[in-house]
């Protein structure tokens, strides 16, 4: 499919190997093989038809080239791979068997195999499921979070295989989760937003929801520290650009907050996102401010033993005011010393 076949290849920028690396074939092989995983990406039919509709008349191969200058491919593969280095725990390995696993991992962030859909039938008298529409449609830009079975019923993608190039800067843009996705799992990489379908009956589930892209180096900190440094090194950094614009961040703030800013929290124009869909005059929307109020409790009582109960306690015997002020005065100072 498609007619896009350059002699290209993807590049390690990040980290700059020496002579003796790049002089080695291992490199250029695990370059050329993310260069194909790109080729293979971009003659897929939904990028296809999407690069073509921006100008039909141009060769598929400009196009492309074209639109990979304009989006800041090599600044994207910069900031990919100095998280991934991180997230695979090779920040300070740049061996033939490092490249090798991060050339791994990015060629299966850009081989997630589309969704199928299946679509229930519903009863409209009885409100009862009739039948099940399998194989009803396919998703490119969402997915939901588990794993994934072909026309067959065998399993062709697995959730690993989704949470990877879900924390990639590639496709799926969108993940769909059940409770399952809310504990021990991370989504941080390229993820600040959290659409909440339905609200969790207390605030410990919901700081675990939003606790999952609320992480350390998570994507809306990076943006803030973008915006703020890579003016002020475009032209001077020789390594890692990304390191580099933490290290100007850290001389900034580390010695007032430690580890914490940077690289937990940045003040700037991103955040952490929380939406809540729900109609005015919902239940929801008094269950959302609820919530809000009882999460400045939960904060406070975090690491005691049956948290609810202590909440819940001090919701119903003191004000909101009053329990930040309690807050403030009983707190303990966990941030780590140099």
């Amino acid at each position: 499919v498609g007619d896009f076949d350059p002699a290209t290849g993807g590049g390690f920028s990040s980290g700059h190997p020496g002579p003796e690396l790049m002089n080695n074939q291992i490199i250029w092989l695990n370059a050329a093989q993310v260069g194909y995983a790109f080729i293979g990406m971009f003659n897929s039919p939904d990028i296809t038809a999407m690069l073509r509709g921006l100008d039909g008349t141009e060769p598929y191969w400009l196009r492309v080239i074209e639109y990979c200058t304009k989006g800041c491919l090599q600044s994207m593969l910069d900031e990919y791979l100095h998280i991934l280095r991180e997230s695979l725990g090779l920040i300070d390995k740049l061996d033939e068997e490092s490249i090798k696993t991060i050339t791994t991992a990015m060629r299966e962030s850009m081989s997630l195999r589309t969704a199928s859909l299946s679509v229930d039938s519903i009863d409209n008298t009885t409100l009862q499921k009739k039948g099940r529409f399998e194989s009803f449609g396919r998703v490119h830009f969402a997915v939901r979070f588990g794993d994934e079975k072909g026309d067959d019923g065998n399993i062709v993608t697995r959730s690993d295989q989704v949470r990877n190039s879900f924390n990639s800067p590639f496709w799926p843009f969108v993940l769909a989760t059940t409770s399952i996705g809310q504990e021990g799992l991370d989504f941080h990489q390229y993820c600040h937003a959290v659409v909440h379908w339905n609200l969790p009956s207390n605030p410990v589930d919901l700081e675990q929801r939003e606790g999952r892209i609320h992480r350390y180096k998570n994507h809306a900190v990076r943006k803030n520290v973008a915006k703020k440094y890579a003016p002020l090194i475009r032209n001077e950094f020789k390594g890692d650009l990304w390191e580099e614009m933490f290290l100007c961040a850290e001389k900034e703030y580390g010695e007032k907050f430690d580890d914490i800013v940077p690289y937990w929290v940045l003040q700037g124009d991103s955040y952490i996102e929380r939406h809540i869909p729900a109609l005015p005059l919902s239940r929801e929307i008094d269950k959302s401010i609820l919530l809000k109020r009882s999460l400045v409790a939960y904060r406070m009582v975090f690491g005691q033993t049956r948290q609810q109960d202590i909440v819940e306690y001090l919701m119903s015997n003191f004000k909101e005011e009053d329990i930040e002020a309690i807050s403030e005065q009983l707190k303990i100072d966990l941030t780590p010393t140099k």
